[in-house]
């Protein structure tokens, strides 16, 4: 071995018994031909080290300390194997990076803890990643072999291979799951949720306990997962190999058998399994033999709950499931069997009684005495007879165990098929994606049959890993253009066909099989004898019956004991047979001849996949001959299909590494690395790239990386090829050492080391220059200060001598003066003494006479004025007693002479000439109404006694009630004898004292308002002044100190603004997932459309849609805003600062809300009591009979109803006009709250007038009723059956039956009265007698109504009394419970406890009147607002009134005259028809380019919308207004679905939505959005309708489309911040690149299609500000899109920093502390630094920092953890970690600076997540942006096609 550098300090590595490879330094310089080499170890220890000078065999060399720790070990400069081990070893102890590429292989090292790496968010970090972009990773992996399918479309395959424990099954675990997170179906079948489920049942059934690893598998799978030509997942499938069947029966110490056994019998408890009979683990001989039953940290329940889930998941049966489980419980039942030996030894025999065997069989379904028989013999046949044998114990015990294995097998096949049934789809595969989870390489003590298998398969599989390697070498140099040269590297064909050629060990072993005495010992000497001479196959010095084979990775000793018993894998069939018998199905068809008893199924009829994927074993021919096929040849021909599968696919290899026995958390053992090492091929695969030029760099990158090498002159050319070229030939002289391909350049093993000290050399030297010129300056510096500080030490010294002598000439003069001044104070303050001593004497002499004279003169008024008073008062008496008499004989007087009056009216009315007069030609017809007077008057005693009843039962009820009501008055302390009138009166004088009370109350408050009034006046100047000085406080505080009041006023507000993020992000959310909602809605409603559609058929227009199935909001909100409301409102006008500290608001609010609550508990309980008296109601009326209508007297009956109800509802409208009519001129008169007694009164004389006109009909109806029944009764006479209609009235105002008779008669006289009959003719010309019948059932209904109105308020008000007296109950309650808690109180106490019980009612009672003058004032304000309208419509008609008048009088005029019409002012109203609504909608939005008003007014389309909007208001149409807005929002949803990635087209429809929002606010009429408004804009307002929840709407879809926005802009970024934020050289020379492996970056390349600067993201970014600005976006909207892009960008460019160790370097955090400063000062010239966008680029800006700071110190840690506030403790200690020197002068962070670090942050409680939530959206807020154009200067251009608008 020839050594590239021999001087002294030259590091190498040396081998070690303890730790494999040690490191060591060359003490002195080594020349050829020496025969040791003088050695240093790291701990100091000098060493002698013996070369062997024949063999030339030197120590390996070390690599560059810059290139330890690498991602890929091909980029290391020496490839050896102690190389290899230390980067991992580093990588994984130091950085805590468990995963390596090693060329084409992943090397993945168990950490034995769980790491925060496989999250969704790492997941989504990966996808779309080039593999050499990211940190090594399973999700890269996948990722690739994703990649490379959509590309290629070629078929992919995982191999994951490793010994147990090494973590396979967790590592294709993940895979699956990277695959059913990326490539998710597109249907709703979730296939990737069932794949993802198959795993706990596998791992259930094939997983199990062993000393190496907790949850080893014990099978091989593989698992294909096929995809769509969308490469969604659309099915899978399994296939499994050499499942371990002896688990089932033996378990060695420390280890257990299939983790589903464990599961079973931990939910033995449950009742669906009683019938199964388990017990405890311990209790059966199958699950106890290793020790311990329990796995530390794991719960068998719970994962027996899971196992459960995931089979219902699959969709397997209840029923299938319990029998599965019978099945495992038999197995468990079957191996506790008790065998017992015979006394001869040759026999033995199982006890009748015993129970395990009585289990076995009831749960398998077999006969119990069949199978204790056959279970104890066999049966041989021969050609001439069959003979039954008995069994000794040990065969007994093992034809028991292996019917278990069977069992147990065959189990395991069956779940596997109904597991690919589960998975498999009909769609059409396109593609597929394996994953091969098996094991590795294995060696024990003691290696059997299975580890011969295991072996055999990994020599299969290292073979196809060497060929596929030598293959891409090869594939690489001929793409390079490089002379292909042979490289030699290990072929383990030998090994394969000794086991698997003819007569290989395989053969041999099915030929001794087939032999009927054939031993062990036998098989091992047939092998001795045929294969002694192979290279790869020894016999052992000291046995007979054992062989080696040497294999690629190790020789392994196999014992022969055994083998063909495994092989045969033996059952007896008679026991077989008994099973088949089975009466359960499922146990049947396990062993069922037709059965397959095969892991695997086929691929289905639907798969295409290019390879046909078979079963992992051959289907047999004949059922006899089923179980004699070997183990062995089974599992040869699987392997041989895996291989076959394998090589028609791109594969891609992960190997699991186990880094110790113990499975402790980071504990890297390095000989236990290196043997897995050699044994799963990396090592081969660093041998091959070694023989040929591993290291491999591209041009531009060996440029960047070496230029500090090539001359100056040589740096003018700009061919960088010739200039790499010419250099390489100047620095190595060898040619052989270096090879220029077409992109790269090749080097030979440590050539680049070479390099790379040739690079330090250069910068050493340039290091000492510039120390030396530093150091130098820096001494001159150091003179030039310390003489300057001398001068100005002397000048300072004699100017504070000359200002001392200065000072006391002042201090002197200053004494004289303070001398004269305080002589002078003394003796003005003594005068000044006596002076005032005088005044005070004066002042006080002359007030006391002057109140004297006030006094006097003060009487005397007080005199007067009470003379005054009692004079008045008894004149004004004697004049009301003189005007009382009078009235008195006015009243007396007039009622006699009414009284008279009214007798005469009766007599006269009584006589016959009245008579006559008002019936003329009707005394022939009395005798025919006679009979029907009489039934009515029967009819009205009918319903007298009914009236009679009911008012009867109405006083019961009143007494019973009164006499309650007394009887809950009355208290234990009262006086019994109290009457209920007492109470009664009680009450009322208490009502009284209660209204007097409050009417003092109402003036007190009246007083009080006025006085607080004035007293919020002086507060409010006050308040000013407070203000002030608040500010000057302030302001002193601020320049002081910082005060910690204010601090947590601050931390307060940050809060309150956090709760309203997070709120406002919620309702986003919500709005964005309804929003997607809607769009998969759409969707699917297209496709069943589709589908649906056949020729012919026509959709109805899509703007015919209701607003309900887009927005979920009713069309016009007309409904009163409650006081809830206002108190609301009250606090948005008064701000919440304000509204927080009013605490009457507070209490109002609090007291609505109780207010609330009891009257929901007085409704429910009347709507229970209404409930019971419909059902009483139901019970009492009694059954009707349902008799046939003749069709005639229905349609008589039912016209009569119509007409009455006509005639009713007249009436009823007429009354209530007059109501209206006086309510509104009492309202007039007085206030409105004294309305209701007059109102009152004008219903009574309604009442009183209707009484005294039914007394007059009914004597009319005595003289006319006979007429009419004898009339009608002639004219029915010729019918045979009278019908009978049995139906009910309609009134609303009556509930009582009708009488039909009457109906039929009243209809049948209307019908003649209409034909002028003869009939009617005679009985009445005029017809005044139908309408006198009809006035009088009028009369009497009017009646009806108002008993029942009368009852139904007698109801009412007996419910209010109860109600009171609840109220009254609960409040003497709590008022003895008060007395009660105040007696127990001190006298002191008792007294305040008063005082607060008083203040609280005046509040209360405050609160009340408050409300009411709130309630009042609220009316009022409703009231002018209606009379504006009002009056406003009153001019309007007298206007039209006027116009229509003078148009009549120009049609009068005689000669025609020539009117010039005036031209009116456009009013901002825009007129279209209904028809036209459409094409305004298309016109306007839905084939609208922004292009098209690029002239125009910023967001005309939402200002003509509004015009349109104004105008069906103004004609009072709701339906126009609700059917245009819904037409709106429908075409923007469909635009912005066509467009959903134009940035320009979604920035344009959301400017015009937040305008069109605005306006709908500015121009509501709320006088909050219109404080800055013109006169002109406030004439342009809404009038008639409130669209408040328009707003809403508008506002929701504002947020989807900022959202759409949003993800456009982001779409378009995305892929230019990696490159741009940390690979492009922003500063240039000042990153250097290190070597790169065989995963190259795809950003490496000199001009890469994928290579971006930061200048065009600062491009696109103008390209967004500008297109926004253009169309009219409002400015706090661009402020917030900016702050979501900066903080997408921080996203981006941290999770990457975070997930690559190359970028992880001081010169990156310069490059980004360059860039983030260019996107500030980008900010700052479009004025967007208001936005917070900075502030979301924290973390990164700290990440930056992170890499550029000192990490060495415990002063370093502690600024590090003051400055990183923004990044968390795993993104810190990540970034750390990831940290990588660019040369040498730079020092690694040592591990025991992170553990400061991670020390020093543990008190944070920081969020787990390691990545930043890039698709995080901050919640948007659309702030109210009045705009200044009025509407009536909006011009519409012509391109708009807007010809049918009409201006207004």
């Amino acid at each position: 071995m020839h050594w590239p550098v021999t001087r002294e300090c030259t590091r190498v590595w040396i081998p070690d018994p303890d730790e494999v490879w040690r490191s060591a330094e060359l003490t002195k310089d080594y020349k050829e031909g020496d025969k040791s080499l003088q050695l240093r170890l790291e701990d100091e220890t000098i060493l002698e080290y013996p070369i062997d000078v024949q063999r030339n065999q030197l120590p390996f060399l070390r690599n560059p300390d810059i290139l330890v720790g690498e991602n890929d070990l091909t980029a290391l400069s020496y490839l050896h194997e102690p190389a290899v081990l230390h980067n991992l070893k580093v990588r994984f102890l130091e950085s805590n990076h468990i995963y390596t590429y090693c060329g084409i292989v992943l090397v993945a090292i168990n950490p034995y803890e769980q790491l925060p790496i496989y999250g969704q968010d790492v997941i989504y970090a990966y996808s779309g990643q080039n593999m050499g972009d990211m940190d090594p990773h399973i999700f890269a992996v996948a990722e690739e072999a994703y990649k490379q399918m959509a590309r290629d479309e070629k078929n992919q395959s995982i191999i994951v291979s490793g010994e147990s424990g090494a973590g396979k099954t967790v590592s294709a675990k993940y895979a699956m799951r990277y695959f059913a997170t990326v490539g998710g179906s597109a249907s709703e079948t979730n296939i990737e949720e069932k794949v993802l489920a198959s795993s706990p049942i596998m791992e259930a059934i094939g997983n199990a306990k062993t000393t190496r690893n907790d949850n080893s598998s014990r099978f091989g799978k593989y698992i294909q997962i096929g995809f769509d030509k969308r490469y969604h997942i659309i099915g899978a499938n399994m296939r499994t190999y050499l499942l371990e069947k002896s688990r089932v029966v033996f378990q060695a110490d420390d280890e257990r058998n299939y983790h589903i056994f464990y599961q079973l019998c931990a939910a033995a408890g449950l009742p669906e399994f009683k019938e199964l009979a388990l017990t405890s683990a311990e209790d059966f001989f199958y699950t106890s033999q290793g020790g311990d039953t329990s796995i530390e940290g794991v719960d068998d329940a719970e994962d027996f709950e899971k196992t459960r889930q995931a089979f219902t998941l699959l969709g397997v049966r209840e029923s299938h499931q319990i029998s599965i489980f019978k099945i495992i419980a038999s197995i468990l039942h079957l191996g506790s069997v008790e065998i017992q030996a015979e006394r001869d030894g040759d026999s033995c025999s199982i006890s009748p009684q015993d129970e395990h065997l009585s289990n076995f069989c009831r749960l398998l379904g077999v006969e119990h005495s069949q199978m204790e028989h056959w279970l104890c013999h066999r049966k041989l046949v021969t050609t001439s007879e069959t003979y039954v044998k008995t069994m000794s114990l040990q065969q007994v015990i093992n034809a028991r165990n292996a019917l278990a294995k069977h069992i147990y097998a065959q189990l395991f096949s069956w779940i596997v098929e109904h597991i690919n049934k589960a998975l498999h789809t009909s769609l059409k595969q396109h593609s597929f994606i394996g994953v091969l989870d098996i094991y590795g390489f294995e060696t024990f003590e003691v290696n059997s049959f299975e580890q011969f298998c295991i072996n055999y398969a990994n020599e299969k599989l290292q073979q196809q890993f060497n060929s596929h390697v030598f293959k891409l070498e090869q594939e690489e140099y001929m793409k390079e253009q490089i002379p292909w040269t042979l490289i030699d590297f290990y072929d383990n064909q030998p090994c394969i066909d000794l086991i698997e050629a003819k007569l290989g060990i395989l053969d041999l072993l099915d030929e001794e099989c087939k032999v009927p005495k054939g031993t062990d010992q036998n098989w091992a000497q047939k092998l001795y004898d045929r294969h002694s001479s192979s290279q790869h196959f020894q016999k052992p010095r000291m046995s007979n019956t054992a062989f080696i084979i040497v294999h690629f990775a190790d020789k392994v000793e196999y014992l022969s004991d055994g083998f063909l018993e495994k092989n045969r894998d033996t059952v007896y069939e008679e026991q077989i047979n008994i099973l088949k018998a089975s009466k359960f199905p499922l146990v049947a068809d396990l062993f069922h001849d037709d059965k397959d008893p095969v892991p695997a199924t086929t691929s289905g009829k639907g798969s295409s996949s290019k390879i046909s994927v078979r079963s992992a074993r051959p289907p047999m021919k004949a059922s006899n001959k089923e179980h004699k096929k070997t183990v062995g040849h089974q599992f040869r021909t699987s392997l041989h299909l895996l291989m076959e599968t394998l090589n028609a696919t791109t594969p891609h290899y992960v190997r699991c590494i186990k880094p110790n026995d113990e499975k402790l958390p980071f504990h890297f053992d390095p000989k236990r690395a290196v043997q897995q090492l050699r044994a799963c091929g990396v090592l081969e695969t660093i041998r091959i790239s070694a023989a040929g030029y591993p290291s491999r760099w591209a041009y531009h990158d060996f440029f960047n990386r070496y230029r500090v090498l090539v001359k100056k002159r040589e740096l003018a050319n700009t061919d960088k090829k010739a200039i790499c070229r010419s250099v390489l030939e100047n620095l190595i002289k060898d040619p052989d050492k270096f090879q220029f391909g077409r992109t790269k350049i090749f080097f030979r093993a440590g050539q680049v080391a070479y390099l790379e000290k040739l690079r330090a050399d250069k910068f050493r030297t340039a290091t000492i220059m510039i120390q030396k010129t530093v150091r130098g300056w820096l001494q001159k510096v150091k003179y030039r200060r310390l003489k300057g500080a001398t001068l100005t030490l002397q000048r300072y010294c004699r100017g504070h001598l000359a200002r001392r002598l200065a000072e006391h000439l002042r201090r002197t003069r200053a004494a004289v003066v303070l001398q004269k001044h305080y002589r002078m104070q003394r003796a003005r303050q003594a005068y000044q003494r006596v002076r005032r001593a005088a005044v005070v004497i004066q002042a006080f002499t002359r007030a006391m006479f002057v109140r004297r004279t006030y006094r006097q003169v003060l009487m005397e008024h007080k005199a007067t004025t009470i003379q005054k008073h009692v004079r008045g008062w008894m004149a004004r008496r004697h004049f009301q007693r003189l005007r009382d008499a009078a009235i008195v004989i006015q009243c007396a007087f007039r009622m006699l002479k009414a009284r008279r009056e009214l007798k005469a009216l009766r007599i006269e009315a009584r006589s016959a000439e009245h008579l006559k007069r008002l019936n003329v030609g009707m005394e022939n017809k009395v005798v025919q109404l006679q009979r029907k007077i009489d039934e009515q008057n029967k009819e009205f005693k009918t319903l007298s006694e009914q009236l009679s009843v009911t008012t009867s039962t109405y006083t019961m009820e009143v007494e019973r009630l009164k006499k309650e009501l007394a009887h809950y008055q009355q208290s234990p302390g009262e006086d019994p004898s109290l009457s209920l009138q007492e109470e009664v009166e009680s009450l009322r004088t208490e009502l009284q004292r209660a209204h007097s009370e409050r009417k003092i109350l109402e003036d007190a408050h009246s007083r009080e308002k006025d006085e607080l009034r004035k007293r919020v006046a002086d507060l409010e100047q006050e308040n000013a002044l407070l203000k002030d000085e608040k500010e000057q406080l302030n302001n002193q505080i601020l320049c002081q100190s910082k005060d910690e009041f204010a601090q947590n006023s601050v931390k307060e507000n940050l809060l309150v603004k956090k709760e309203l993020e997070d709120e406002r992000s919620r309702y986003q959310n919500l709005v964005k997932e309804y929003s997607q909602l809607e769009q998969r809605y759409d969707n699917l409603r297209d496709e069943m459309t589709i589908i649906k559609q056949t020729p012919g058929h026509r959709r109805n227009p899509s703007n015919q849609s209701s607003l309900e199935s887009d927005s979920n909001y009713p069309s016009i909100s007309t409904s009163d805003i409650g006081d809830t409301e206002d108190a609301l409102q009250q606090v948005e006008e008064i701000g919440l600062e304000k509204a927080a500290m009013d605490m009457t608001v507070f209490l109002k609010l609090q007291k609505r809300v109780r207010e609330l609550e009891q009257e929901r508990k007085k409704l429910q309980v009347q709507l229970e009591k209404r409930e019971q008296q419909d059902s009483k109601k139901v019970q009492v009326e009694p059954p009707q009979t349902d008799i046939d209508l003749d069709p005639d007297a229905d349609l008589a009956y039912n016209s009569l109803k119509r007409q009455e109800l006509e005639s009713e509802n007249k009436k009823l409208k007429n009354d209530l006009n007059e109501l209206r009519k006086a309510v509104a001129d009492q309202a007039m008169q007085n206030n409105s709250s004294h309305g209701s007694p007059d109102s009152y009164s004008l219903l009574l004389n309604q009442l009183k007038l209707a009484h005294e006109e039914l007394e007059v009909r009914k004597e009319e109806v005595l003289i006319l009723r006979t007429q009419i029944v004898s009339a009608d009764q002639r004219r029915l006479a010729g019918r045979n059956a009278e019908p009978n209609i049995n139906a009910r009235s309609s009134w609303p105002n009556s509930e009582k039956h009708v009488d039909q008779e009457d109906a039929i008669e009243a209809y049948h006289g209307v019908c003649q009265t209409n034909s002028k009959t003869e009939d009617w003719g005679y009985l009445n010309e005029d017809g005044e007698l139908g309408l006198a019948y009809q006035g009088l059932k009028q009369v009497a209904r009017l009646l009806e109504a108002q008993l029942q109105a009368q009852s139904l308020e007698h109801e009412e008000e007996v419910e209010r009394l109860k109600s009171q007296l609840e109220a009254l109950k609960e409040e003497m309650d709590k008022q003895q419970q008060t007395f009660c808690q105040t007696l127990l109180l001190s006298p002191e106490a008792q007294v305040e406890f008063g005082i607060q019980q008083e203040i609280s009612r005046l509040t209360n009672e405050n609160l009340d009147l408050k409300e009411l003058v709130e309630k009042l004032e609220k009316n009022e304000r409703k009231l002018k607002k209606q009379l504006k309208i009002y009056m406003k419509k009153a001019q309007d008609l007298e206007a039209a009134q006027a116009l229509a008048q003078s148009e009549r009088k120009r049609h009068e005029l005689n000669r025609q005259v020539t009117v010039q019409r005036k031209e009116k002012d456009f009013q901002g109203m825009l007129e279209y028809h209904k028809e036209d609504e459409a094409l305004l909608i298309r016109n306007l939005v839905t084939d609208l380019k922004p292009q098209m008003l690029s002239g125009a007014v910023p967001c005309l389309p939402a200002y003509i919308l509004y015009m349109c909007i104004r105008h069906a208001d103004y004609t009072n149409d709701d339906l126009k207004v609700h059917s245009l807005l819904t037409s709106t929002i429908n075409g923007i949803k469909k635009v912005l679905k066509k467009h959903n990635d134009d940035f320009e087209m979604t920035s344009f429809w959301l400017s015009n939505t937040c305008r069109l929002l605005h306006c709908l606010k500015q121009y509501s009429g709320d006088e909050g959005f219109m404080t800055q408004n013109t006169a002109k804009q406030n004439e342009h307002c809404l009038k008639n309708f409130d669209l408040t929840e328009y707003r809403q709407v508008l506002s929701d879809l504002s947020i989807q489309i900022y959202q759409q926005l949003i993800k456009i802009a982001e779409g378009m970024l995305q892929p230019m911040i990696v490159s741009a934020m940390l690979e492009n050289e922003s500063i240039q020379g000042l990153s250097g690149v290190k070597p790169t492996g065989y995963r190259k970056r795809s950003s490496s390349m000199a001009d890469g299609d994928n290579s971006y600067c930061l200048e065009a993201i600062i491009r696109q970014m103008n390209a967004f500000h500008t297109v926004m600005c253009d169309q009219g976006l409002d400015p706090e909207i661009i402020l917030q899109v900016f702050k979501q892009l900066f903080y997408m960008i921080n996203a981006v460019t941290l999770n990457n920093l975070l997930l690559r160790k190359d970028v992880c370097s001081w010169s990156t955090g310069m490059q980004l502390r360059y860039n983030i400063s260019q996107l500030e000062e980008w900010l700052r010239g479009r004025n967007l630094h208001q936005s917070g966008a900075v502030q979301t680029m924290e973390p990164l800006i700290q990440a930056a920092q992170l890499l550029q700071l000192k990490k060495k110190t415990q002063e370093d840690a502690e600024a590090i953890c003051s400055l990183c506030t923004s990044l968390s403790t795993q993104q810190i200690v990540k970034i750390l970690n990831l940290y990588t020197p660019l040369n040498e002068f730079e020092e690694r962070v040592t591990v025991a600076f992170i553990r400061t670090i991670q020390a020093q942050l543990q008190e944070r409680n920081d969020p787990q997540q390691l990545l930043l939530d890039a698709k995080h959206m901050f919640p948007v807020v659309f702030p109210f942006n009045p705009s200044s154009l009025t509407m009536d200067s909006i011009h519409i251009p012509a391109c708009l096609n807007l010809e049918f608008l009409n201006e207004v």
